[in-house]
């Protein structure tokens, strides 16, 4: 076995800004060939100095010779003598001997399925992803864009605890928490259905935090209620103003906590807010977690079937994650089903997520409810779920989280793409 180091100089054609330009990555394979071809990749993508290793030992021992410092990347096959890729992966993670890691193979898919699972547990395992052999330059350059994205949310994460009661008030006094608007498209025709609102809290101090930030200090506490109505208040301000501007008429999700969802009291002053907004309840749809129906399930259940008495929709939000999904579903008034992405994203390749897949969408089309796939990322994605009948898209192949005022120009420019896609043409850019 011999390991030797490539010095590589970005091509002209890759943008200087990339996250791994000029980075030091690492290529573990027990075929020379296979290492040579994936080595050609990551030079043609720009990476700096690159590694070689035949396995897993090897690579260890190369790895503990970089004084400490971990790698940007190690691409690692998954069947290897000596130390295979799993093995591989644990000793990554459990030494910290790099920050991001790419697992390939040409064996059953399922193994691959089982190094997502663990990346998806643990994220101090840094999975990008995985992908079959032969490995194409676009999906390997789609997996490396992740990390320039995973390292700018950990950038944004503050270095102490959550934020305290007092400073969230503060926030809440001052307006601080808004929304941004991920679409939701018809997969027959490429329309704008719908949206999704997602908080985002604009600090003062750390500019705009995702929800990871700041909810988990909200929820359990009376806070969450005063959080919640500040956000449909402002849902319903837009929609207001979509309606003046000429609009398609649209409807918002939004998403309730367990505790919104058990209160009573919480559900008449959604209902009021709504009411003197002049806004027709069909426009809201109330997403809701397995969880945050089981956690007092009695209340839940009674509150779900008064929203939908109201006219108000209803989601069920993450289907196929909970460990009674089915049955949560199934006893609940919903109007949509929301396919959690962890079936959705690589269901064309991976067999097991394609099964799981097709019957959610089956069980939504037999209960006669709108079916919504979270997490569409790939075209081969999308293609699969028109294949199979589902109605509703959403993900970043069709737009990120947008602000309210970006929403026109999003649809003038994207309303051609999104016809070809849903004629099967592709994306034409």
């Amino acid at each position: 076995m011999t390991a030797t180091t490539n010095e590589l100089s970005a091509p002209a054609a890759i943008q200087p800004g990339a996250p791994w330009h000029g980075q030091r990555v690492m290529v573990v394979d027990d075929s020379a060939v296979q290492r040579s071809y994936l080595v050609s990749l990551l030079r043609d993508l720009g990476c700096g100095a690159i590694l070689e290793a035949a396995d897993g030992n090897e690579a260890l021992r190369l790895l503990e010779g970089e004084q400490g410092v971990p790698l940007f990347l190690v691409l690692t096959d998954l069947e290897m003598p000596g130390m295979d890729g799993i093995e591989l992966t644990c000793q990554l993670r459990e030494r910290r001997l790099a920050r991001h890691l790419i697992v390939v193979s040409a064996r059953d898919p399922r193994l691959l399925e089982i190094i997502e699972n663990m990346g998806s547990e643990d994220a101090a395992i840094g999975l990008l992803g995985t992908l079959l052999k032969p490995v194409q330059r676009d999906a390997l350059e789609a997996l490396l864009a992740r990390a320039g994205r995973g390292e700018a949310a950990q950038a944004a994460l503050p270095e102490h605890a959550l934020p305290a009661a007092g400073e969230l008030e503060q926030a809440l006094a001052g307006g601080q928490f808004l929304l941004h608007y991920q679409p939701k498209v018809t997969m027959q025709s490429g329309h704008l259905k719908g949206l999704e609102a997602l908080a985002r809290w604009q600090h003062p101090a750390r500019g705009l935090l995702s929800p990871q930030h700041f909810i988990p200090a909200l929820e359990g506490t009376p806070l969450m209620a005063q959080f919640t109505l500040a956000l449909v208040r402002q849902v319903l301000a837009q929609l207001t103003e979509w309606q003046r501007a000429g609009l398609p008429p649209l409807s918002v999700s939004v998403n309730l906590s367990a505790d919104n969802l058990a209160d009573r009291a919480f559900v008449d002053l959604l209902a009021s807010a709504v009411q003197a907004a002049g806004v027709a309840p069909a426009s809201l749809v109330w997403e809701v977690t397995e969880t945050s129906v089981m956690r007092q399930l009695s209340q839940a259940l009674t509150n779900l079937g008064r929203l939908r008495l109201m006219g108000f929709g209803l989601a069920m939000d993450d289907f196929g994650i909970g460990y009674s999904s089915m049955q949560q579903f199934a006893r609940c008034p919903f109007t949509e089903l929301k396919i959690d992405r962890a079936f959705v994203n690589g269901a064309a390749q991976w067999p097991n997520r394609h099964v799981v897949l097709k019957s959610a969408l089956e069980l939504g089309q037999r209960l006669g409810v709108a079916t919504v796939a979270e997490g569409v990322e790939t075209e081969a994605d999308w293609q699969l779920l028109r294949a199979l009948g589902c109605d509703l898209a959403q993900g970043y192949l069709l737009a990120r989280p947008m602000p309210a005022d970006a929403l026109v120009t999003w649809m003038r420019t994207e309303r051609r793409r999104l016809r070809a896609l849903a004629e099967g043409h592709g994306n034409t850019g």
